[in-house]
């Protein structure tokens, strides 16, 4: 193995689920997992299986990775158990994953007080643990727990936890800096003693970010030998987050020269991952974040712009095409205009940069953004919008009019009935259609009552499915008539996922808008045909 290959471990799905307001469905973690395995990160770590329903579902139905690979979280055994009879290690060997992650304490301090138990039954349950997982799995890792402090604290110990877990079999040992206490300095002083017992191609790290250094942190532990580092997207996690793999992963291979799994090509897409991320969280993408941020790459007017456009290395530390983001000129008119071009190219829209509809097409982008529609995690109506302004999608219905009718009552049994009930007046294939369906809620209501008459002309939408949808609230200034945007996000049986927005004033408005272009997008994309015009 190359000393430069550096692999990268994600744990979004399970320490970053720890974020506070942040609660992945088993659907979500699908979807984060094969996002993250076509970027090309090595490790996607599911979760702790017999932790939580969520965490079960997922495990009962693990995604198809081609990539990375799947990981399952667990701990060593429990204290008085024997690792065929510990309930919660046997849950992570019985699940279809082929890494089984085990944490165990490495500070004599929580194995003295938290556990109450002696220092060799504990390396006793480290060994008898990784052994038996390495015996399972295709890899066992170990996660030294509060190493760093254990280190500190009883060196000739937590180096005893590390050399156990190591000649039992696990692939990684994983040092762990668990209250984000440890500086860069200590870090690698630290790191690099411990490589000259266990080399540092068996060597991983895990920073928190308590003290804001959990990126600096991570590089410095490779810089020192050490060859695995864990992190979350856009560092999520619990207090203040883990080391941000947003930022680790172009560090490490434009700044330190290190080869990791990820392509040049996958590192193009690192922009829009991390923001389609931040969407699927309905949050704001942070506007200042390291290499991916729309404020990474902005320069205001004045002599910084002409020497930006004469010399973008004056203020620029890397080219922004090379992770996926843009050059934004503040003052400039053709701030934009590349990237938009080269998203037409990624759907394969090949536009000469002087052909005459392509200024109309970026000002039509620019102002629905100005609206508020936001296409990083809506792509079928980017799309959309694009081949429509170009005359490539044909009109399959024309929705003249819906209603939406809301009904919140006590039935005879004391029992809250909610309902909803749609009324949709269509034209389609030639001719005028009417159609009413009930549903849970508005947007399943009218997403009933539009397949009422479409799917009979449309069979291809039998297959189709609402998987997600969000709300933002974009004015929030304006109260209750605040200006919303809505994200739906629809699969069908091939587990192909598509996203869609819409923005209105009217939140129902706001729905159609994203659940017409959800079913558009189907359609075209299964090369169907405009039923009138035939």
């Amino acid at each position: 193995m190359s000393d430069k290959r550096v692999y990268l471990y994600d744990c979004t799905l399970r320490d970053g689920a720890q974020t506070q307001g942040v609660d992945f469905s088993a659907a979500d973690k699908t979807a984060i997992a094969q996002e993250l395995d076509k970027l090309g990160i090595d490790y996607v770590e599911g979760g702790w299986p017999g932790a939580n329903p969520t965490d079960d579902a997922f495990f009962g139905d693990p995604p198809r990775l081609h990539q990375a690979r799947l990981s399952a979280f667990g701990m060593t055994r429990r204290p008085g158990r024997s690792v065929e009879n510990d309930p919660g290690l046997q849950a992570v060997m019985n699940v279809d994953a082929p890494i089984a992650c085990l944490v165990g304490k490495a500070w004599d301090f929580h194995v003295e007080v938290a556990l109450g138990i002696g220092l060799d039954e504990n390396v006793e349950m480290i060994g008898q643990s990784l052994g038996h997982a390495a015996g399972r799995k295709q890899e066992a890792m170990f996660d030294a727990e509060h190493f760093f402090d254990g280190y500190k604290d009883n060196p000739a110990f937590a180096l005893r936890c590390l050399t156990t877990a190591y000649e039992a079999g696990a692939r990684w040992v994983v040092l762990c800096d668990t209250n984000g206490g440890t500086l860069p300095h200590e870090v690698e002083e630290i790191v690099a003693e411990v490589a000259r017992h266990i080399p540092g191609e068996r060597l991983g790290i895990h920073c928190h970010d308590d003290t804001g250094n959990a990126v600096a942190n991570s590089l410095a532990a490779v810089r020192a030998g050490a060859r695995q580092v864990q992190g979350a997207l856009n560092g999520l996690g619990e207090r203040c987050g883990n080391a941000n793999l947003v930022s680790v992963l172009p560090s490490l291979i434009l700044k330190m020269g290190f080869d990791t799994g990820v392509s040049a090509g996958q590192l193009t897409q690192l922009t829009h991952v991390s923001r389609r991320f931040d969407e699927r969280l309905n949050r704001p993408p942070s506007r200042g974040a390291p290499y991916v941020g729309e404020s990474a790459f902005a320069h205001k007017g004045g002599l910084h712009v002409s020497a930006v456009e004469r010399d973008p290395r004056s203020y620029e530390h890397i080219v922004p095409d090379l992770v996926g983001n843009r050059r934004h000129i503040v003052v400039s008119d053709q701030a934009g205009r590349s990237n938009i071009l080269a998203r037409f190219r990624e759907i394969g829209i090949d536009l000469d940069d002087a052909d005459s509809g392509v200024r109309k097409l970026l000002d039509e982008v620019k102002a629905r953004e100005f609206d508020g529609y936001a296409y990083d995690g809506a792509e079928a109506s980017f799309e959309l919008l694009a081949r429509q302004a170009l005359g490539g999608v044909p009109d399959y219905f024309d929705c003249k009019s819906f209603r939406v009718i809301d009904e919140r009552r006590w039935n005879a049994r004391g029992e809250l009935i909610t309902l909803s009930e749609a009324t949709v007046k269509l034209e389609a294939s030639g001719r005028p259609f009417m159609s009413v369906a009930e549903g849970n809620g508005p947007v399943n209501a009218l997403d009933a009552a539009l397949r009422k008459v479409l799917t009979p002309i449309y069979p291809v939408l039998e297959d189709v499915r609402l998987v997600d949808y969000k709300v933002r609230i974009l004015t929030p200034q304006a109260g209750t008539g605040a200006i919303t945007r809505m994200m739906i996000e629809s699969a069908d049986s091939t587990r192909e996922v598509w996203n869609t927005v819409g923005v209105s004033a009217n939140i129902i408005d706001a729905s159609y808008n994203a659940l017409r272009d959800a079913i558009v997008y189907k359609l075209f994309r299964e090369g169907v045909r405009d039923e009138a015009a035939e």
